[in-house]
């Protein structure tokens, strides 16, 4: 029976080759574990198994599951769209919202953010490839938005998140993440000291890292196939 130690192993180990075939060090691409629709005991398991940073789209969902397990060494990131009206569970209770694609949104975390907590590490969602459909903010968009979230108290903007459409070809996937690498380059040419590039998922992990990547968000690959998202996220 292959367990969420041994999956995580497996990942470990393609993050370690793609990193190899980049020419890069395996340290400096970080994992990030996508828990969502999965308990508390497998975030526990993974916990367990050495991986201590986790990814939940689903705000209620995730806020019980930070609930239930308190005073352990957990990353929360939050990497699914939030609506202005839970901005304020998303300040209390993640470490990192990757999901920021308006003003509005960051400027709402900013204010709601406890006091005495550390700042919220934020990532800029950017609609790399111009997906009717995705949320994220547009490529000639991102500059003054950085700009404008950078400047907020309570907030450290770390650097950019992207979801494209799946490529056909690995060609395709190391064309989009490209762009986005580009994006983050001349961000970081501009003075805003970005440190993160959370790109890449189960299907493009090697492309993604060889791009650039420095987080990469799998989850069925750790956790195995999805349950039905709990019913309360629809509301998220």
């Amino acid at each position: 029976m292959t367990t969420i130690c041994n999956t995580l192993e497996a990942v470990g180990e393609r993050i370690a080759a793609a990193c190899r075939a980049a020419g890069r060090n395996a340290g400096e691409v970080r994992l990030l574990a996508v828990s969502k629709t999965f308990g508390a005991d497998a975030v526990q398991e993974a916990l367990q198994a050495g991986q201590t940073a986790f990814g939940e789209n689903y705000l209620q969902e995730a806020a019980a599951k930070i609930d239930a397990l308190p005073g352990l060494d957990i990353e929360w990131h939050c990497i699914g769209p939030i609506q202005s009206n839970k901005t304020r569970l998303a300040a209390g209770k993640f470490d990192w919202v990757q999901s920021v694609d308006r003003l509005k949104i960051a400027e709402r975390l900013s204010e709601q953010r406890p006091a005495g907590m550390a700042p919220l590490n934020i990532c800029l969602q950017v609609n790399i490839d111009g997906g009717a459909n995705k949320s994220g903010v547009a490529p000639q968009d991102l500059p003054e938005l950085a700009r404008a979230v950078a400047a907020l108290p309570n907030l450290r903007l770390r650097g950019l998140m992207t979801i494209p459409e799946p490529a056909a070809d690995y060609a395709g996937q190391l064309a989009v993440h490209r762009r986005a690498r580009e994006l983050f380059d001349a961000l970081v040419a501009q003075g805003l000291p970005l440190d993160t590039l959370s790109m890449g998922m189960s299907g493009d992990i090697e492309a993604a890292i060889a791009a650039g990547s420095t987080m990469v968000r799998v989850g069925s690959a750790i956790f195995g196939s999805r349950p039905p998202a709990p019913a309360a996220a629809a509301a998220d």
